[in-house]
């Protein structure tokens, strides 16, 4: 019995939302994990065993990974661009005219709030102290660019920097500033140098109170900021209790206005004296210098080799592979210092390599990576007014364990297979493509009026010949002979068998269709 045919036997158990081979994708991990792989370490894909799940396309493969999954408009668009030029117009994100996700987020208005303006509407009665409604628009705004913004990497990079350095949305103490850190931290300086961005985080309201450096003072050192940013932003784990203590130290008197909620330096509170931080001295001899030497050694950090090694490393897990190449690796690690901790450069030399026109099939769709893809490739329009469908795609993500922004810990959601592997989170994924492809939940995206013309033109002569429409539409490839012949099944038929014009098939249950396609471990990659 194939996969398919397993899958669909259990129709009636999940609600009709047959599947087309996806358990495999998900209950093992991935469609196929390397062998003697460890189940509760990092897990790879068999490039062998996953051939044929996708199109050798590499411009489609770009997508795949640079994106928040390709779209008929993106595919379009690469195509008569080409791979180079499509990147270079990513790399600028600045460059790209972006009406139809300005206009969605405009509908947020408290997602973009300064710590100045949601203090001020506080102060006015227009939101209560401690209000969470700024941080939960920024949490719905993340799938809604996702999804709909044409600055796709630089969106897939606001992702990877927002878990990089993670600051927990929504969460109480950070009520009025998390939108202002997305702003002015991550979203900023998603795209440009490492050393810039660690250097604004590090003096920014929110990151000072998420790890509590705002309550260290010269007496007490707090070290739950100097040990987050030594293992989790920067090196790794090569710092010994010692430089965590001197970190902590130096870092004293970066905090936070207690009257405006802003970022401030408070001398005072600066404990001075020499400090030792991996390879960092510094003389640390005056209260009104801290704040120079805070940011000396968060310089020094950005571009000591073990943080361009755990940086590269991350991006290749992201962009590549679980357990990426460590050749790759090398490579991108020299270009991150040579270009001084630039990251365009680093993204520039990984999309272009070898290595990485290598790895088709070789990494899996998270959920929250899911949902916008299964949008993007039906080519579903945004909701025409309100906010209600926003907090449906933030629930379907949360529903599936992945709520935007929304990881307890400071290491940020994972972005291997292994994390995600559950038979639980998987069913929430065959309910979700089946509710979002009929349009039964949410319930005012906008799909075509002929359902069918719009995803593949004119109705085939065959069943064998709709499902191999459909299956090259969703994803890029026909299905194997066996894997076509079970999906006919379930409309009773076989691939021979003609559409007729009534068929249901075509009509209230081709939405069922496109609902297995999306199930299946070809969906599944990216």
């Amino acid at each position: 019995m194939t996969v398919i045919e397993q899958t669909l036997s259990r129709r009636t158990a999940i609600g009709a939302a047959a599947a087309a081979g996806a358990a495999a994708a998900f209950t093992t991990g991935t469609p196929a994990m390397a062998a003697g792989s460890d189940p509760a370490g990092p897990t790879t894909v068999d490039p062998v065993s996953a051939a044929g799940l996708l199109p050798a396309d590499p411009l489609l493969h770009l997508l795949r990974r640079a994106t928040f999954g390709p779209s008929p408009a993106s595919i379009a668009e690469i195509r008569k661009l080409g791979a180079s030029a499509w990147l270079d117009r990513q790399l600028k994100p600045a460059s790209i005219a972006d009406p139809v996700a300005d206009k969605l987020i405009a509908r947020l208005p408290l997602s973009g709030l300064s710590i100045a303006e949601i203090r001020a509407k506080a102060a006015a009665g227009q939101l209560k102290q401690y209000d969470s409604t700024p941080m939960w628009q920024l949490s719905w705004a993340a799938p809604i660019r996702a999804i709909w913004s044409e600055r796709q990497l630089f969106e897939v990079m606001v992702d990877f920097w927002s878990n990089h350095l993670n600051v927990t949305c929504p969460i109480g103490d950070v009520w009025d500033s998390r939108a202002d850190y997305d702003r002015n931290v991550i979203r900023k300086h998603a795209l440009g140098t490492f050393a810039d961005l660690l250097k604004a985080s590090a003096r920014h309201p929110a990151m000072l109170t998420y790890l509590d450096n705002r309550y260290s003072t010269r007496l007490a050192p707090n070290e739950n900021y100097g040990r987050e940013l030594l293992e989790l932003h920067t090196v790794g784990l090569e710092y010994t209790e010692q430089d965590v203590k001197d970190a902590a130290r130096l870092l004293t008197g970066l905090g936070v206005d207690k009257a405006t909620g802003a970022y401030r330096y408070d001398a005072a509170n600066h404990a001075v004296g020499p400090v030792k931080i991996l390879t960092f001295t510094h003389a640390n001899a005056t209260t009104t210098g801290g704040e120079a030497a805070a940011l000396a050694l968060l310089d020094h950090l950005a571009i000591h080799p073990s943080t361009a090694r755990r940086i590269v490393t991350k991006l290749c897990v992201r962009f590549v592979a679980d357990v990426p190449p460590a050749g790759l690796i090398t490579k991108l690690v020299k270009v991150y210092l040579d270009n001084r901790t630039a990251i365009a450069p680093v993204l520039r030399a990984l999309f272009t390599s070898a290595e990485f026109a290598g790895s088709i099939g070789a990494k899996v769709r998270t959920p929250l990576e899911d949902l916008a893809a299964t949008i993007r490739i039906l080519g579903y329009g945004p909701p025409p007014a309100g906010t209600k469908t926003y907090e449906s795609l933030y629930g379907m993500a949360r529903n599936a364990g992945h709520a935007p922004l929304l990881w307890g810990p400071p290491n940020g959601y994972p972005d291997v297979a292994a994390a995600w592997a559950s038979p639980s989170g998987l069913l929430v994924r065959w309910n979700f493509h089946l509710s979002i492809a009929s349009g039964s939940w949410p319930t005012d995206l906008v799909k075509p009026a002929d359902l069918l013309a719009g995803m593949i033109g004119a109705r085939p002569a065959t069943y064998g010949a709709l499902i191999d429409a459909t299956a090259v539409r969703l994803l890029g490839v026909k299905l194997a002979a066996e894997k076509t012949a079970a999906l006919a099944a379930f409309f009773g038929k076989t691939p021979s068998s003609a559409v007729k014009y009534n068929d249901p098939a075509v009509g209230w249950m081709y939405p069922y269709l496109l609902g297995m396609l999306l199930n299946s471990p070809n969906f599944a990659l990216r």
